[in-house]
């Protein structure tokens, strides 16, 4: 089996993400150090061979991937599937804010609780977001069987990806950094899924985690 290879990278900083405010599905522009950020990953990426460019189409991500696909003379392909997370009534409100306004939903939300719902009811649980992540990169899998293919996504996403590949379950605090433009390469080939390397940060000059870890 030939190995199918993905690189993912989270989109470039939003003043949201410097405020430690939740976007989820919020159409937030980036600021103007992840307009830097996304350039110097095109750079980056220059050399790499990359087949096809997948995107979350919000903004953010969209962007990003934009700056990185114009140098390169290829086109992105938008992906609704690659959309963060819903997080229902938390967005627009920092954790903070969140915490204090919903203690209960945000202790559910903080132990990573598969089918926790936000309050009303509103927003996606987790288990939704791996099942309708997870399911693109296996159709994607297929359809690009032994090439290699860039996903521009958000770092909810990033987050079950690499826990599927790793194989560590949803609960549990993550061990890994989802850094802003950061590069991170899995690969698929007949061993299965692996993480061939991750939170490669060295073309950026500073990027933030993902929260909460």
């Amino acid at each position: 089996m030939t190995a199918t290879r993905f690189c993912l990278v989270r989109h470039g900083e939003t003043t949201w993400n410097v405020d430690r405010r939740i976007q989820g599905q919020q159409d937030v522009a980036l600021n103007e150090h992840g307009l830097l950020q996304a350039r110097a990953t095109a750079q980056a990426l220059l050399g790499a061979h990359i087949d096809a460019i997948y995107s979350s189409d919000l903004a953010r991500a969209w962007v990003t991937a934009g700056r990185i696909a114009v140098p390169r003379g290829q086109a992105v392909m938008p992906e609704p599937a690659l959309r963060e997370r819903h997080y229902g009534a938390f967005q627009c409100l920092t954790y903070a804010e969140a915490e204090a306004r919903h203690p209960a939903e945000f202790h559910r939300f903080e132990a990573r609780e598969a089918d926790a719902a936000f309050p009303g009811g509103t927003g996606e649980s987790l288990a939704a977001l791996d099942a309708r992540v997870w399911g693109l990169v296996e159709a994607l899998r297929a359809r690009h069987a032994g090439h290699t293919v860039l996903l521009v996504t958000h770092g909810g996403v990033l987050d079950v990806v690499v826990r599927r590949v790793r194989k560590l379950g949803l609960a549990g605090r993550r061990d890994f950094e989802i850094s802003n433009c950061a590069l991170n390469w899995i690969v698929h080939d007949e061993a299965g899924w692996r993480v061939d390397s991750w939170g490669d940060v060295a073309h950026l000059d500073a990027a933030l985690d993902e929260l909460p870890a």
